[in-house]
């Protein structure tokens, strides 16, 4: 079974969605997107650029924790992950968008 992207509006009406892991864990959030349209581009660019591991770039914020960023040829943010308890964490996680993006469905919330 494949993970999988949900997509919701936000209640600002924005548009964006979540990738959820086969275990329904969230693990990457996309930004907020006007219309749908640019929401489902935003899931083909995740399929595209999750399989380049030069996307991917972890960072650490201010309370130590880390967390990953996944981005665009053109360098733009596409989506960010949860907060990691360790620089392992957030590399499983990296891990995990790439295996489940290529192939996950797409639903509604």
């Amino acid at each position: 079974m494949a993970g999988k992207f949900v997509c919701s509006k936000s209640k600002d009406g924005q548009e964006f969605f979540v990738l959820k892991a086969t275990n329904g864990q969230t693990i990457l959030q996309s930004e907020r997107y006007k219309t749908r349209k640019s929401c489902a581009n935003g899931i083909e660019s995740v399929r595209k650029n999750s399989q380049d591991p030069n996307r991917f770039e972890c960072r650490t914020a201010k309370d130590g924790r880390t967390y990953f960023v996944l981005k665009a040829a053109n360098g733009q943010e596409i989506g960010r992950s949860q907060m990691y308890k360790s620089a392992s964490g957030c590399s499983n996680g990296m891990k995990s968008v790439a295996t489940n993006a290529p192939d996950a469905t797409v639903v509604e919330a």
